[in-house]
Order: C-alpha cells, then structure tokens, then sequence
C-alpha cells in the first residue's frame, strides 16, 4: 500500500530529519499482507533479586528478600517492582551504577518503547533515552503525534548500565527479564516498539538480525511487536532514517487497524 505524503507527513518526516524524501512515495507493507508465524518468547525466567549482594533463589523462583518481604516479581505492582529494581543487585551490573532506569512515562500508555540498556547519561539521570538518542526518539514519537509522558511508556531490557555502554550479556539479559516481563503485564500495551539489536534479540528470543525481522508483525506476551533501529544507530546511520519511518508507520497502522 502506497502512502501518499500529504502536508501532516511531510510534517512528521521533518521532525524526524527526513524532510528530504517529502517527494517520495513511502511503501509501508500492512500487517495483513506480511504473515509471519508469530515470535514468542519463551517462558518468562525467573531470578533472585536481593538488597544484599548474595543471590539465594527458592525453588527457582524469582523473590525479593529481606527482613519484613518475600514477593515474587510475577505478582508485584508498580511499587514494589520500581523497588526492587532500585534494589537488586543480582548480576555484577550493581557494581558500577548510579543509578537504576527504571523506566518513564504513561502507566496506561497504549505504546511500550523497549531499548537495550542505559547510557551514561541515562545512568547518572535515572531515565531511559536522554541525551541526543532521547531528543531523536522524542522527534520520532512526535512524528507519530506522540510523546513520552502521554500514552507512551519507555523502559530498557536492562535497568543498569553495562560500564562502558558495552554491549550487554546473556547473563545479565537473562537477569533482567523478569522485570521488564512483569513491566508488559502492568502495562498491557496495544503495541510493542523495540528499538536496537538487543531489544529485539531479548524480547523475540532470536539471533536474528533487525533487517530480517523488520517489516512485519510479531507477537510478545500476546502484543503485537514492530522492530526498529535504535536512535543511537541512526544518529550514525542517517540513511537509515527512512527504514526506522517505515516502521514507525507499520506501527501505526497495526494499532489504527486494532482501533476500527
């Protein structure tokens, strides 16, 4: 399906930096015309998470222990799961933080935007996607008619950062899982937007690379997923840009057509 660029598009692209393709037509294949056997994620891991640096998991289940508290992840609200992320310190991540990302915005946004891991920036302020990466996301956002705090929340798949912004591993993926799984539950978005390699790698439990798997609709605990490039990557790849509107697009489509 052919979208014509009218004015609120060519609009949209502009705060994207992308007002350079304002005389192009831009193919955005519909959900219906791309089927894919869905990706689920397998069954949610479960993991100690601790205020003390010694991890003692009961029975395989994932508890936050101390004095007066034994909960599972799966069954904590939004307070206690923002505690015990502030929390754990169940993999070697805690060591060299500043803070924890919790996450930010609307809960009970319609769009869960997923990312990989906090930066610098995003370590020292305690939020996910600041810095130019952030403003970039927020363009993008704005370009879907969106913002950050209004029916849109963000979160990363890990809630520290890994030193260095290296990139992140299994291990502490693995450890973080519960969090951002329970995160999806509270929230109950209508659509999921991963953004970067790892996002989606975590979240479709794949290998696969983000070329492979963008253009169609895939399936996280039930909600509709879209995968896209993360912003700092396009702020190298600025090409790039355009792909990332694609799917920006297929997002919106996939939930005007969950809407009618």
């Amino acid at each position: 399906m052919t979208l014509a660029l009218d004015a609120r598009r060519r609009a949209m692209l502009a705060e994207m930096g992308l007002g350079g393709l304002d005389a192009l037509p831009l193919l955005v294949t519909p959900p219906s015309a791309a089927p894919a056997e869905p990706m689920v994620a397998p069954a949610a891991r479960e993991v100690a998470v601790m205020p003390a640096p010694v991890v003692k998991p009961r029975g395989g289940s994932a508890v936050i222990t101390s004095e007066a508290l034994t909960t599972p992840v799966a069954l904590m609200e939004w307070d206690a799961l923002a505690q015990a992320v502030a929390q754990c310190r169940a993999c070697r991540l805690c060591t060299g933080r500043h803070n924890t990302v919790f996450g930010v915005g609307d809960r009970q946004a319609d769009w869960l935007i997923v990312g990989e891991a906090p930066g610098e920036q995003e370590d020292l302020q305690g939020e996910p996607f600041v810095g130019q990466a952030g403003k970039l996301l927020d363009n993008m956002l704005r370009a879907l008619g969106l913002q950050r705090q209004h029916k849109v929340y963000i979160a990363n798949v890990l809630k520290c950062r890994p030193p260095g912004n290296r990139n992140p591993e299994p291990d502490e993926v693995a450890q973080c899982e519960p969090f951002l799984r329970r995160q999806v539950e509270l929230l109950r978005p209508k659509i999921i937007l991963a953004m970067g390699r790892f996002a989606v790698q975590s979240l479709l439990a794949t290998n696969e690379p983000i070329g492979r798997l963008r253009g169609r609709v895939h399936q996280y605990q039930g909600v509709p997923l879209v995968v896209t490039y993360h912003p700092a990557y396009l702020l190298r790849n600025l090409p790039e840009k355009a792909k990332a509107w694609a799917d920006l697009c297929l997002a919106r489509e996939r939930m005007e057509s969950q809407a009618a």
